[in-house]
């Protein structure tokens, strides 16, 4: 089994902790809010411009203040984490051995299997800043291939997407996207943020 150096994967994994108690305070955050019944965007004064009085004013503020504040450490926290996840992969590949070429496949069911497998199932025609799905670096009009356990060969419809995220809630979901003529491997982790939903994007068939 090839192991990258104990330092960088210790570094990553102390990251990724750190990210993973973030996001437990803005959860408990975001139940402020919700306790109140407002979100990140509802008025916090009456028709006559008044403070409300049907909610605790200071106490919604201070939970949307250091939200915002939370999102922004998260953000750069992700960008750390990438770039430790890439140096961890890059090690694995120095100390892989050199494999041998892979044989090209030699007949038409071998090659239309191979298509099959990177068959796109969806697309992405909306992603909101600062959601789950811009942490997880999703772009307007990548086409998915596979969502976690789904791909082209089980996909029926969207509403298994959503099955899946609504099961996924605070777990890591293994993504491949199409992005142009270039096939990425994501990771994207559903959880409530300050818009709708679980991920912050748009999701349609193709």
């Amino acid at each position: 089994m090839v192991v990258p150096s104990s330092s960088t994967r210790d570094e990553v994994l102390k990251l990724i902790d750190k990210r993973d108690k973030l996001d437990q305070e803005m959860k408990e955050l975001f139940s402020v809010l919700e306790s109140n019944h407002v979100d990140m965007n509802d008025s916090l004064v009456d028709a006559d411009g008044y403070p409300r009085n049907d909610v605790d004013v200071y106490q919604i503020r201070n939970a949307r203040h250091k939200i915002i504040c939370l999102r922004n450490d998260r953000k750069a926290l992700m960008k750390q984490i990438e770039d430790g996840l890439t140096t961890v992969h890059t090690e694995m590949r120095e100390m892989q051995p050199k494999l041998s070429t892979p044989k090209l496949p030699v007949n038409t069911e071998e090659t239309n299997d191979v298509e099959m497998n990177y068959a796109s199932i969806a697309k992405i025609n909306l992603v909101s800043s600062g959601s789950p799905a811009d942490d997880a670096r999703l772009q307007l009009n990548d086409e998915i291939v596979e969502f976690g356990t789904i791909n082209s060969s089980n996909f029926k419809d969207l509403s298994q997407i959503g099955v899946l995220v609504n099961h996924s809630e605070g777990k890591r979901v293994p993504l491949k996207v199409k992005r142009a003529d270039k096939y990425l491997d994501l990771v994207i982790t559903p959880r409530k943020w300050s818009g709708r939903g679980l991920l912050g994007c748009n999701i349609i068939l193709i």
